[in-house]
């Protein structure tokens, strides 16, 4: 049996901002394998989070081993150092096993004339008229097109190749999961620039095993897909395809497969990532961070008395300081000011009241989705209030720990990986 570390074909990302709800996730998790179906966790917390509540990359590894203790979880789990670059990386190398390396900044930073040279003269093989199976007509790439192509991508594929070096240093050759983000770019990729991509990456010798490509619409934080459904669809299923026949072509590891960043409450494409894995015999890694950090106020809320009052509080101080809260987010949030509620109404609401505007429930006529992505990116409010507000956790737990593991079973795994 091999000692590599691999990705399985079915995994979520969860986030877990304040380290309680491990065991509320992992329990989704279960109700997936009691159906038959191994969707395999991935804690994933990136270094700004950490920064914003004041936590260590191993209290997320302690977490999620607990919570795999206590559950009898014999199946494999991982823990995300996400969105790390090569100056943030370090104080992931120890905790973590999986590393989603973050080379956005290095997109569109001219390549060396020498390097897209060396590229295109060694991929003569794109240059020919090709089919990509289970893409429709042929690829035609040409020789301006891949340098043009080269030029925008290899200089970030180089950097990710040095992050990738310095945690293999660390860590071993084989002893994690490398996944390469993509998707900070100003358009979704053609298949023919994935391909590209990916043959820049097996150049470096990244064995990446997941990948994160840019998507048509928007992914905004907490909220549903906003965007052209069929052309994300068309999307999704023709990088699957160019992932199929990378592997075979360059040697890529063959359970690469895609990331779906800020995957959570997308209901409306989850029947088309399903459609295509089933097509495919494909598999996905879904990220759903802050999902949970929003179910942890709607426990709080229905759990009435000072829980509903801690949640009414960090609406007023969201609301207080919602520009400088909302600023690190505004590509992928979209609040309309006029919506949000004055907090003098929200201290009058009903845990009902609150719980309807803040649950993911489109069909309900109070569900208001400024008033969701305000909170989504409020948990610095409750990172401020420190042992308060975890004490507050522990003392609605079991109210937090159902929406939790409900959430991500029923809303996500259950579309997703079930088909359900």
């Amino acid at each position: 049996m091999s000692d590599k570390i691999q990705l399985s074909k079915y995994s979520v990302g969860v986030g877990d901002r304040f380290a309680h709800e491990a065991e509320a996730q992992l329990r989704a998790c279960v109700l997936a394998a009691e159906r038959g179906v191994d969707v395999i966790p991935v804690w994933n917390k990136s270094n700004r989070e950490h920064n914003i509540i004041g936590s260590e990359p191993d209290s997320v590894r302690a977490a999620a081993d607990c919570a795999v203790r206590k559950l009898h979880w014999e199946k494999p789990y991982h823990v995300d150092a996400d969105h790390i670059n090569f100056e943030t990386v370090d104080r992931f190398l120890e905790p973590s096993d999986f590393y989603t390396i973050d080379v956005a900044d290095w997109i569109g930073r001219p390549a060396q004339t020498n390097d897209i040279e060396a590229f295109v003269n060694r991929h003569t093989e794109l240059l020919r008229p090709f089919e990509i199976p289970g893409v429709a007509g042929q690829t035609q790439i040409d020789r301006d097109f891949a340098a043009q192509t080269a030029g925008k991508y290899l200089a970030a594929v180089k950097e990710a190749s040095r992050i990738y070096r310095k945690i293999e240093d660390k860590k071993g050759q084989g002893r994690f999961i490398p996944e390469v983000s993509m998707d900070e770019t100003d358009r979704p990729q053609v298949p023919a620039e994935l391909l590209i991509i990916l043959a820049a990456i097996a150049d470096e010798g990244i064995p990446i095993q997941t990948i994160a490509p840019k998507f048509t619409g928007r992914f905004n934080k907490g909220v549903d897909y906003e965007g052209n459904v069929a052309k994300f669809a068309e999307e999704f299923a023709n990088d699957v395809a160019t992932i199929a026949f990378a592997i075979k072509e360059y040697g890529l590891p063959e359970n690469l497969k895609l990331s779906v960043h800020s995957g959570s409450d997308k209901f409306s494409i989850y029947r088309p990532i399903r459609e295509t894995m089933k097509k495919f015999n494909a598999g996905v890694h879904l990220k759903t961070a802050g999902t949970t950090w929003l179910e942890e106020l709607i426990g709080l809320a229905e759990g009435g008395g000072d829980g509903l009052q801690m949640a009414k509080e960090v609406y007023a101080a969201a609301y207080s300081q919602r520009e400088a809260l909302c600023a690190p987010y505004s590509a992928v949030i979209a609040i309309n000011p006029d919506k949000l509620p004055d907090p003098s109404t929200v201290n009058k609401w009903t845990a009902e009241q609150f719980t309807s505007a803040l649950r993911h429930d489109p069909a309900n006529k109070n569900f208001n989705p400024s008033f969701r992505q305000l909170l989504h990116v409020g948990f610095k409010v409750a990172a401020k209030m420190g042992q308060r507000y975890l004490d507050l956790l522990k003392e609605f737990q079991p109210t937090i720990s159902k929406n939790v593991t409900q959430n991500l079973f029923e809303r996500h795994i259950k579309p997703v990986f079930l088909g359900a």
